[in-house]
């Protein structure tokens, strides 16, 4: 592979698959000659990151590529593996190995984040500073779901706010931290920069905090996070934002098409729990939109005025067609 043009030229019509593709000295190099000059040969190339997270992809593949993101486990997967219990898949995580052991993979979570560092940080980004970059993992995922500010960061991982920033673009890059940016037109009253920032997995975030067992109150935050997880599923690489103003208000996901008013999607593990005191307060500045609350407890999805605002409450199944209605097809 070190000779590219011999390498393909013993694969007429071939469908082939690398794997960790980002282990090649210049990996760019093989796969623009595979699409410049081997039409027959189609190249499924795998790794841990996007193809562009790294300085070893000299070459941006614009129009030579398509990508595909695999996050971890949804809906339809539990049906498939006939396992279909909540409580289970958030804690155990969407890792398909994870979710298929019977007790919690405690041990398993910190050599999977060993790992991370290993492969593909020092391998991709050559980052200094292991501990900082690994307590910085650690207290965000901790965290997930909530706003980020930099500066809170940098005193317990003994680095600057300038590395910090650094170091949440590198997790995003590699799929491990979900950047959510605050939808807004940048009026007065909006958070117009601070980001929510949510891990990449619920395994990961129950470990961190230190979950065996999850009470009520926990099932909120998760439902939260797998919501977002279906969507990433359903929509790949679309951008989810939310929205909040400086009394407070807050919408968990805008999802904005194309020419269409922004919806709202407020999150809930019971329907009986939704206050539409934010709603209500995203709507006297964005008018018009649907509004959605999807909940684990509704079935068959209905709609209801509260104080006079329109909103229908349906499941996380009917949420997709509902948000993807005007989507063009793949």
């Amino acid at each position: 592979m070190e000779d590219p043009q011999s390498f393909l030229d013993g694969l007429p019509g071939k469908t082939i698959v690398l794997d960790e593709i980002h282990r090649l000295g210049n990996p760019s190099e093989l796969l623009k000659i595979a699409a410049d000059h081997y039409p027959g040969v189609r190249v499924l190339a795998t790794g841990s990151s996007t193809l562009g997270a790294s300085s070893k992809f000299r070459d941006t593949l614009a129009g030579r590529k398509s990508e595909i993101w695999l996050p971890p486990m949804g809906q339809d997967d539990l049906q498939d593996f006939r396992k279909t219990d909540l409580h289970h898949r958030f804690l155990h995580g969407g890792l398909p190995p994870f979710f298929l052991t019977d007790l919690l993979p405690e041990r398993e979570f910190q050599e999977w984040m060993d790992a991370y560092w290993a492969k593909d940080i020092q391998e991709l980004f050559r980052l200094e500073r292991r501990y900082s970059f690994l307590r910085f993992t650690e207290l965000l995922i901790a965290q997930s779901g909530g706003i980020f500010e930099a500066g809170k960061f940098a005193r317990p991982c003994e680095v600057s706010r300038g590395t910090i920033t650094n170091y949440l673009a590198v997790l995003e890059a590699t799929h491990v931290a979900h950047v959510v940016r605050p939808f807004s037109t940048h009026r007065p009253t909006e958070i117009v920069s601070s980001p929510k920032v949510y891990a990449f997995d619920t395994g990961f975030f129950c470990s961190y905090r230190g979950w065996r067992d999850l009470r009520p109150e926990d099932m909120g935050p998760l439902w939260e996070h797998w919501v977002l997880n279906e969507l990433h599923i359903r929509f790949p690489f679309r951008k989810v934002s939310y929205w909040r103003d400086k009394r407070g208000h807050e919408v968990d996901f805008v999802w904005v098409e194309p020419g269409k008013e922004p919806a709202a999607i407020e999150c809930k593990w019971s329907a009986d729990g939704f206050d539409p005191t934010g709603i209500r307060a995203f709507r006297r500045q964005y008018p018009g939109g649907k509004n959605f609350v999807v909940a684990r407890d509704v079935d068959r999805s209905y709609l209801q005025s509260c104080q006079g605002l329109p909103i229908r409450f349906l499941s996380l199944k009917e949420l997709i067609p509902s948000v993807g209605e005007s989507r063009e097809p793949d």
